[in-house]
């Protein structure tokens, strides 16, 4: 009887997670257009429901009535798996997201590692969508997106190694904990920055959306998909998008906490500030997408290799001498 408890609290732990997520991406899909429509001066969704909120769910409910086509000379198993395994990475990730001291699903000690490894194994879903398909520009908008996915993951990885210098823990609540006197973004914001960018990227977004390059690739990995299958790679890559925008709340922003430590301010629990953090970022990005130029696939790999690299590793050594000389290491090193 015990195990059975466990089991329905863990697996209502599980939904109660899972479906605000859901319907935030659902959401925040509707945000990026009416981001995107503003600054272009139009109005954006606004027809299906007030101010156009039930946009996305006329868009899904139209996905999911419409036929999945499965090209005759691909190969059907992974081509079908691909999806699956794009936007379950891209749930699961959520696991370790605290959102306050005490509510996050699974408070490991390697949560920040965890992370890492869950979104770099995203671009596995991307490639077997490619290559399955048997067609010509899935295939090419799969190997750019693998090309691009693992240059900027190793960014990504340094600049958090400028972080957890600076925590001297893997736990992503201790790392917020660790923000209660002076969040990250200040002393590091050469780093945020990069991270910022290098998550735009890690996700495929504008200025970096290489592998979907209308002009060149139709719609690059995902040309051959239709239906609920092309909505799963839809759905996985708006998560990642507020997967990296969560990271980046929790290693600079500092995650859970009010911007400064008043009264007043502590009267809002501690999720929101997390969301408006991640809603900010977002806005950001969405901003990215309106205002920025696509880059060359040439300067793409030449901006994460020759440029954000060298700057991330030139910043951990003076981020680890500078805590060495003034005697500021965390004790848990």
């Amino acid at each position: 009887m015990d195990n059975l408890y466990i089991l329905f609290n863990e697996v209502y732990k599980i939904l109660f997670l899972l479906i605000p997520v859901l319907v935030t991406v659902a959401m925040i899909v509707w945000l990026d257009r009416r981001v995107w429509a503003f600054v272009q001066k139009r109005r954006g969704p606004n027809v299906v429901g007030p101010f156009g909120l039930l946009q996305s769910l006329a868009d899904a409910l139209k996905y999911i009535f419409k036929e999945i086509i499965i090209p005759a000379s691909s190969n059907k198993v992974i081509f079908i798996l691909a999806p699956i395994i794009t936007m379950t990475l891209a749930l699961i990730a959520w696991a370790v997201i605290p959102f306050s001291d005490s509510l996050v699903l699974a408070d490991i000690n390697v949560g920040i590692l965890y992370l890492f490894a869950v979104s770099s194994l995203g671009v596995y879903g991307i490639i077997m969508g490619g290559w399955a398909s048997n067609s010509k520009y899935p295939f090419l908008g799969a190997i750019r997106s693998a090309a691009q996915m693992v240059s900027y993951e190793v960014s990504i990885g340094v600049i958090i190694i400028n972080v957890l210098l600076c925590v001297g823990s893997l736990n992503l609540n201790d790392i917020v904990l660790a923000q209660q006197n002076m969040w990250f973004v200040l002393p590091l914001f050469p780093m945020f920055v990069i991270f910022f960018i290098s998550a735009l990227a890690e996700t495929n977004r504008p200025p970096f959306d290489l592998p979907e390059a209308e002009a060149e690739l139709v719609a690059g990995y995902q040309t051959e998909y239709s239906g609920m299958m092309y909505a799963m790679f839809w759905l996985g890559e708006y998560a990642n998008i507020l997967l990296m925008c969560a990271m980046g709340s929790i290693l600079f922003l500092g995650g859970w906490l009010p911007p400064v430590d008043i009264k007043a301010l502590s009267f809002i629990p501690a999720p929101f500030w997390l969301i408006f953090k991640i809603l900010f970022l977002f806005i950001l990005f969405a901003l990215v997408k309106a205002i920025v130029p696509r880059y060359r696939y040439d300067q793409l790999m030449k901006l994460g290799w020759k440029i954000f690299l060298p700057l991330s590793l030139i910043w951990v050594v003076l981020t680890a001498g500078y805590l060495l000389y003034f005697n500021l290491l965390p004790t848990q090193i």
